[in-house]
């Protein structure tokens, strides 16, 4: 089978295609054939060597944290019903760019009939944890809600829910190319926060926020927060911007802001399960729509990566096998 190997940290370069033996489901095992493998953001810091403890992966090692396709073949324990079905299954941080990918079956979840494999892998990770974000930070009518990196695939999805909710959002991104794509989803305003007064016309269109839903991190992030007014809500779960944005707690509690980190969506497995069926049938339903904004075959690995690095990316990001 076709995968991708990772010998070495360093730049996208390092991600080089390879073929390996198919490999033989085990106990509680099932093999799927992939169609689409999920690539986040987070791949292109655990590739470049900054994982750290959080996500400690060594070379040699197969990127890919999660797959969209067809089970091929089961182990044994495992209801052999699943063969042929439609699923998607996180892999952790490894094995997923690769032809046929091995997974626990507790961690198979079915593609509902109508929703397509490519916006399945799309909702993989930032389905579920844009669902859980929405949940923590308890967006309802009438709030003033700022999404920054609103051009990513997560970002999309909280501008969706928020204007579900009936939320004035305002969605912040880098270039036209991303406002553009984002102002198809239900964002009321729409800022470029590559211009220095960005936090200015924030301002001046909301007179204050809610909810800020921080996907960006760093400068924009800390940003942002002085945005939030009395009582409202902050959640700092992203770090393209370099890392977490950081809140002073003191200044929180003085203002009665709840501050949310990225560990709000360290979830356990049965909660991502349940979060994932919910984004699947949200999809379903027409709900939401993930905003794909690039697909790369299983060779082109490395150009996936750098497009999510050099901000070209718009929305989500596959490998399609």
């Amino acid at each position: 089978m076709r995968v991708i190997e990772v010998a070495r940290f360093g730049g996208p370069e390092v991600l080089v295609p390879g073929e390996a033996a198919d490999p033989v489901a085990g106990a509680g095992e099932v093999v799927v054939a992939v169609e689409v493998a999920d690539v986040l953001w987070l791949e292109t810091m655990v590739r470049g060597g900054h994982g750290g403890e959080v996500f400690p992966v060594q070379p040699p090692y197969r990127p890919g944290v999660g797959v969209a396709g067809t089970v091929a073949a089961v182990g044994p324990g495992v209801d052999p019903g699943w063969v042929g079905r439609r699923v998607v299954a996180a892999t952790g941080y490894q094995n997923g760019y690769v032809e046929r990918a091995v997974v626990s079956a507790d961690g198979l979840v079915a593609v509902p009939d109508g929703v397509d494999l490519r916006n399945a892998a799309a909702v993989l990770h930032d389905g579920l944890t844009a669902l859980a974000l929405a949940d923590i930070v308890k967006i309802t009518a009438g709030d003033r809600v700022l999404v920054t990196a609103a051009g990513g695939g997560l970002g999309a999805i909280l501008v969706q829910l928020a204007s579900a909710a009936g939320a004035t959002v305002v969605a912040a991104a880098r270039g036209a190319a991303k406002l553009d794509r984002i102002g198809e989803l239900g964002a009321d305003v729409l800022v470029d926060y590559s211009t220095p007064d960005w936090t200015d016309r924030v301002w001046d269109a909301t007179g204050g926020l809610d909810v800020v839903l921080d996907g960006a991190g760093g400068d924009y992030g800390r940003a942002a927060f002085d945005l939030v007014r009395a009582g409202g809500r902050f959640s700092a779960h992203g770090t393209p911007a370099g890392a977490f944005a950081t809140v002073d707690p003191d200044v929180a509690k003085a203002r009665d802001i709840s501050a949310t980190g990225i560990e709000a969506v360290q979830l356990r497995p049965e909660q991502a399960r349940g979060y994932l069926v919910r984004a699947l049938d949200e999809v379903a339903a027409g709900r939401i729509t993930p905003l794909i904004g690039q697909t790369f075959p299983l060779e082109r690995a490395a150009d996936a990566h750098a497009a999510i690095e050099n901000r070209t990316a718009v929305g989500k990001t596959l490998l399609l096998i």
